[in-house]
C-alpha cells in the first residue's frame, strides 16, 4: 500500500504574525511549525506503515524552507519527501493551492492520500476536498479514526455528537482532525537520517497537468481586501443595576439573542 500524506508549513502564532503588503502572509519573517491536522495525518499514516508495510510519502508546498517539516516527517518514520516549491506558485488561495497539490499527485503512485481537515493559517477546510475534486476520488473528511479491509478503508467520521462510519474503495483521500491521534516524537536515528535525506524537489515545470491559469497570487479567485494582526473590539454596552434588575437584564439580552 502506498500513502502521501500532504503537510503544510503554518505559521507558530506564538511569534507573531507579519503580513505582505498585497495582504498575504510574510511566511519567510515568522517562526513555522507543522500543521497540527496534518501531523495527525503523518501519524496515522505511520500507524498504518507500522501495521500493514505501507510506503509513507511526504509532500509540501511552500517556500524552500518548508523542507523543515519535511524532514521532521522523515525522522518520525515517513519514507519520501517531496518539495513543491516555485515563485510563480506564491500567494495562492486554496483553489490554486489544490490546483497545483492536485498536478503533483498526479505524478505518484497512491493508494491513500491524506491531509488534514484545515489549516491553522487560514482555516477554510477546503484545500483536502478539493484535492479529491481534481482527482476524481472519493473523499471522506473529518475522520476520527481509520482502519483498512482489503481495498476499501473504513472511517469513522465526526458529526457533531455522533460520529458516521464510512467505507470507499482505494484510492480515496481522508482529511483528519488533530484529535486523531496522538502524533509520535521524532526518533535520534530518524533525526540524523532525516539530515542527510534527499528530498525531492518540483517547480512549476514539473507539473506538467497543471493550467498557468491556476496558479499563484494570479490564479487565486479569492482576493484579501484587508488583513491584520489583531481586531479591535468596541467598548460593548455598560450598565449599572442592582442585583435583581441585572438577572432580567442579562435573561432578557439571552433570550433575545436565541441563547437561551
Amino acid at each position: 500500500m502506498k500513502i502521501v500524506v500532504c503537510v503544510k508549513q503554518v505559521p507558530d502564532t506564538k511569534g507573531g504574525v507579519q503580513f505582505n503588503p498585497d495582504g498575504t502572509l510574510n511566511r519567510a519573517a515568522m517562526l513555522a511549525i507543522m500543521n497540527p491536522d496534518d501531523k495527525a495525518g503523518l501519524e496515522a499514516a505511520l500507524r498504518l506503515k507500522d501495521q500493514y508495510g505501507a510506503e509513507v510519502t511526504v509532500l509540501t508546498m511552500g517556500l524552500p524552507k518548508a523542507a523543515d517539516v519535511l524532514r521532521e516527517a522523515l525522522a518520525m518514520g515517513a519514507d519520501k519527501a517531496i518539495l513543491v516549491t516555485d515563485r510563480v506558485l506564491g500567494g495562492a488561495d486554496t483553489w490554486a493551492t489544490s490546483s497545483t497539490i492536485a498536478a503533483a499527485l498526479r505524478k505518484l503512485d497512491y493508494d491513500l492520500i491524506i491531509t488534514g481537515r484545515q489549516a491553522i493559517d487560514g482555516d477554510t477546510a477546503q484545500v483536502g476536498p478539493q484535492i479529491s475534486e481534481h482527482l476524481d476520488i472519493p473523499v471522506i473528511s473529518y475522520a476520527q479514526d481509520i482502519k483498512v479491509e482489503g481495498d476499501s478503508v473504513i472511517v469513522q467520521r465526526q458529526f457533531e455528537d455522533r460520529y458516521h462510519v464510512l467505507k470507499a474503495k482505494m484510492p480515496c483521500l481522508i482529511t483528519a482532525l488533530s484529535e486523531l491521534n496522538e502524533p509520535r516524537y521524532m526518533t535520534p536515528g530518524g533525526i540524523f537520517d532525516a539530515c542527510d535525506a534527499e528530498i525531492t524537489t518540483w517547480g512549476r515545470a514539473d507539473l506538467t497537468t497543471l493550467d498557468d491559469a491556476n496558479i499563484g497570487l494570479a490564479g487565486s479567485p479569492t482576493k484579501i481586501a484587508k488583513a491584520s494582526d489583531k481586531v479591535r473590539k468596541g467598548a460593548g454596552e455598560k450598565v449599572a443595576l442592582d442585583p435583581e434588575e441585572a438577572v432580567s437584564y442579562l435573561m432578557g439580552k439571552l433570550t433575545e439573542k436565541h441563547i437561551i
